[in-house]
């Protein structure tokens, strides 16, 4: 399978899924959500390996035709989505994350045909140096893991305001509680920001090492460090006033959006209408 074949097939897959989840978990009515739920869970928790490994094999062509890396904006996005969908895949064997599925995959279906919707127009330059390796998979991984925090986030201000809903979604119904969502939450936060950090210093690092200056101060920058310090003061706030519920959803989301305007945003606005 090559080309856009794999494309369409790793999109038709995610949709189905999505599909799947939204006709079985969230249009539900709340008692059919017994034995059909728990007996197809086996095969469910299975299905989405088959977009997911398309989904790597596209990025795969994308990423590295040719010479060098080919990592533009589409495929950015693209990466970080397929390593949102695959940890909270390995995650879901240990919580109970099925509300999230909903979520993920029809962004997946999404972000699959972003590398064929916007391709790269260059390679990267300096990807033989190690501390940019470094950088970008440290990058990619706190991406993902605050993309999950971000989407859990939703999750969580959705089951809020519909707690006391006479007839709530049977997907709503069957997570766990609130509290212990919210656990869940500042776990994926903590490795999400020390990852962050771990990307701030590798850019240092990395900046020193091929132009032989710190960092420049640039927008991205900017935001960069705005986004840590906005999950700083969250991871803080928790421990020191005991931070929670929509205080606790609003500084994630907040943070999430000022950690793509950092990334994200500059490279749309340069690949996609400065074209450069």
């Amino acid at each position: 399978m090559s080309g856009i074949l794999a494309y369409l097939v790793a999109f038709l897959l995610y949709a189905l899924i999505g599909w799947h989840f939204w006709r079985t978990r969230w249009n539900a009515p709340p008692n059919t959500a017994g034995g059909g739920a728990t007996m197809a869970a086996g095969w469910e928790r299975y299905a989405i390996l088959a977009p997911l490994v398309l989904h790597g094999y596209t990025l795969y062509e994308s990423v590295f035709a040719g010479v060098g890396l080919n990592f533009g904006v589409g495929s950015a996005v693209s990466s970080i989505v397929w390593l949102t969908a695959m940890i909270y895949w390995l995650s879901g064997f240990f919580y109970r994350l099925e509300g999230l599925q909903i979520l993920v995959a029809p962004v997946a279906a999404v972000a699959v045909l972003l590398p064929l919707a916007f391709p790269s127009l260059h390679p990267l330059a300096n990807t033989e140096f190690p501390a940019f390796k470094a950088h970008i998979s440290i990058a990619m991984l706190a991406y993902s893991l605050l993309t999950i925090a971000a989407l859990h986030a939703l999750l969580m201000a959705v089951v809020e305001r519909r707690l006391h809903h006479p007839a709530m979604p049977s997907v709503l119904t069957n997570l766990p509680p609130l509290l212990a969502m919210e656990t869940l939450l500042f776990r994926v936060i903590w490795v999400g920001f020390v990852l962050l950090t771990l990307t701030l210093i590798s850019g240092v690092v990395f900046s020193e090492e091929v132009f032989g200056q710190p960092v420049k101060f640039t927008h991205k920058t900017l935001f960069g460090f705005i986004s840590w310090g906005v999950f700083a003061a969250l991871l803080a706030g928790r421990q020191l006033y005991g931070w929670r519920g929509r205080i606790a959803i609003r500084w994630t989301l907040a943070g999430f959006i000022i950690l793509l305007l950092a990334y994200l945003g500059s490279k749309f606005v340069l690949e996609v209408i400065l074209r450069r």
